[in-house]
């Protein structure tokens, strides 16, 4: 399994930028895919996730900002970034949850460069 990221780059605060995750596979396959972002000197967090059908979550300090969403036909998750921060900088990582014979897989996208410039 192949996650694929795209969309990061420079952006002034209060810009938009929109990530976008594609699998190598049809992301029916997954439980859950969701966004997942790690700053410097930082742990690695949950920003957003959605299931498989369709219910969303999002760390609290994204809420009403971003907004994730899935397009099946493209095996494509993106996650809508509004009202950027400077303390939204981060490398932003696609991970996918899968279950396989009974046993969890995690497959995480190789991460894509998000900078909030103030």
């Amino acid at each position: 399994v192949q996650l694929v990221e795209s969309g990061g780059g420079l952006v002034q605060a209060g810009g938009s930028l929109r990530l976008s995750c594609e699998a190598s596979i049809s992301i029916f396959s997954f439980n859950t895919m969701g966004w997942y972002r790690e700053a410097p000197g930082k742990e690695r967090e949950l920003v957003a996730t959605v299931t498989r059908g369709g219910t969303t979550n999002y760390t609290d300090s994204v809420k009403g900002r971003f907004a994730i969403s899935k397009d099946s036909a493209k095996n494509t998750v993106t996650l809508q970034m509004n009202s950027l921060k400077p303390e939204d900088t981060a490398v932003y990582y696609c991970r996918a949850d899968y279950r396989y014979g009974g046993r969890p897989y995690v497959f995480w996208g190789q991460g894509t460069q998000v900078t909030v410039s103030s």
